[in-house]
């Protein structure tokens, strides 16, 4: 690397993060003032505004590029494969009978809410008819 052309190098990766701000700024400020007042009767923005709300949208979002924070897939994979291997050894411990209380233990406490649940054929049948 030519030490002397480091100042060129910076102010050219400068330039362009300006353009590609203002590329972005632009097409995001058309996007909006096309679809936006249409669809919903919001207002039309102009270019500082969406700047604006670009700069909003990574402070809520992060900065950081991607699908969110790095390695988070991996950890939440190992997490999972961890958690599976400890239940595997659990059951594996315990007799059929165990096993399927357990099995229906979990399905009543981490099923769906009680609302979702589907009526038993019973309750469905045996209910008054008005």
């Amino acid at each position: 690397m030519d030490r002397h052309n480091w100042p060129l190098r910076v102010l050219k990766f400068i330039l362009l993060g300006i353009l590609f701000v203002a590329v972005m700024g632009y097409l995001t400020m058309s996007l909006w003032n096309w679809l936006v007042p249409e669809l919903f009767h919001g207002p039309v923005i102009n270019f500082w505004q969406t700047l604006g709300l670009l700069l909003l949208t990574r402070l809520l979002t992060g900065f950081r590029g991607g699908s969110g924070r790095p390695g988070f897939s991996r950890k939440w994979q190992q997490h999972k494969n961890d958690w599976k291997q400890k239940m595997e050894s659990r059951m594996a411990g315990m007799t059929p009978e165990e096993q399927e209380k357990f099995r229906q233990k979990m399905r009543a406490s981490c099923g769906p809410p009680a609302w979702m649940r589907r009526q038993s054929t019973e309750t469905a049948f045996n209910a008054p008819v008005e």
